[in-house]
């Protein structure tokens, strides 16, 4: 008889402790139903063990991870209202003091584990997810490369001159942002200038292997970087490797308009290799007295017979700017370039509220 209670008594001890677990697991947030609100107005249902940046992809929301979700791009900010737990050591590095006191978190690190609400930027609800197919591939330079995407589904993208999409590399994780180089109003396809990084994922694909026919995802579009459109004050263009794509995207729409603002753009480059539509620039400098381009060679070759500027494209800016108190700066580039442009542009008196740039380079 002793033999036969055992089992029972094991049977009955192991009911109980999945009772628990399963007790445990609902006051924690886990399983059962959930509920996302965003902006206080749409409602997400979330039943899986999913992050922030997850849930809203699945459910067509698409906002910036150049990462793809592994914590080390710092893009996928949003604005914890209710719920989310406390902040993990991985979202420290990227969020500063006024952001962690303001609630804003990383969305790849912050699971739906119990009902929340969020804020989100409204005008990450109109990014998208893009099939496309590449229609054309240019060399720029050696290094840099041209990509043209066109829309299928959908068929167009309405972008701000200035803004980026994101590029799904096919078969891996990963995930990069690109500043859109076309003008806004052809918006059934895209333009990405993308140049190779040493050991990079996303530009040793586009480089290597990305062929005209082949189909990508895109989403967009992104980007708090943009022209100011409402705005008439004279423009500080900072650029220099695959940075010219925005402003190129911006001078294509001013160009349209007029070129009705004043717009000296400085592009930095180390040799005459490394610079790419030096021509097309030039012929529209002489179009509109209005626009002036400046490209600078920080260590030119004795072959390139250089006779234009010379030294650290912040060393130039220096040299041909004076007071800036009443323009606009838009810089493109490597962040440690665009720190360093920031101080020149300071040293000119440009006021903090007129600098625009985005951080994914």
């Amino acid at each position: 008889m002793n033999l036969i209670y055992v089992p029972i008594v094991l049977i009955g001890v192991l009911l109980i402790i999945a009772l628990l677990l399963i007790v445990v697991e609902k006051l924690m947030g886990g399983g059962g139903e959930r509920v996302l609100q965003i902006n206080d107005d749409k409602i997400i249902p979330v039943s899986g063990d999913e992050t922030v940046l997850n849930t809203l992809s699945q459910h067509k929301i698409f906002i910036p991870s150049a990462c793809g979700g592994k914590a080390t791009c710092g893009f996928c900010k949003f604005k914890l209202i209710e719920g989310g737990g406390e902040i993990k050591p991985t979202e420290l590095p990227f969020l500063n003091e006024k952001e962690r006191e303001e609630g804003i978190r990383l969305s790849c690190q912050v699971k739906v584990k119990d009902n929340m609400k969020i804020e989100i930027p409204k005008e990450l609800l109109n990014a998208k997810e893009y099939k496309t197919k590449v229609s054309y591939i240019e060399d720029l330079t050696y290094d840099i490369k041209l990509v043209r995407f066109k829309l299928i589904d959908p068929q167009e993208m309405h972008f701000k001159p200035g803004q980026y999409a994101q590029i799904k590399v096919p078969g891996i994780d990963v995930i990069r942002a690109y500043s859109i180089a076309s003008h806004p109003k052809y918006n059934n396809e895209i333009e990405l200038i993308i140049r190779q990084v040493p050991n990079g994922k996303a530009t040793t694909y586009v480089h290597k292997a990305l062929r005209v026919g082949d189909k990508v995802i895109l989403t967009g579009p992104y980007g708090d970087f943009y022209l100011q459109e409402e705005s008439n004050r004279d423009m500080i263009c900072i650029a220099g490797g695959s940075g010219k794509a925005p402003i190129r995207s911006i001078l294509y729409y001013l160009r349209d308009q007029g070129m009705n603002r004043k717009v000296k753009y400085f592009f930095g480059a180390k040799s005459k290799r490394d610079l790419y539509y030096t021509e097309e620039f030039m012929e529209l400098s002489k179009e509109f007295p209005n626009f002036e381009y400046i490209p600078a060679l920080s260590e030119p070759l004795p072959d390139d017979q250089w006779t234009g500027d010379v030294g650290l494209i912040t060393d130039v800016v220096d040299r041909h700017v004076g007071d800036l108190t009443e323009s606009e700066a838009y810089l493109c580039g490597s962040p440690g370039m665009i720190n360093a442009c920031i101080k020149v542009l300071n040293k000119h008196q440009i006021k903090q509220e007129n600098v625009f740039f985005d951080n994914f380079s």
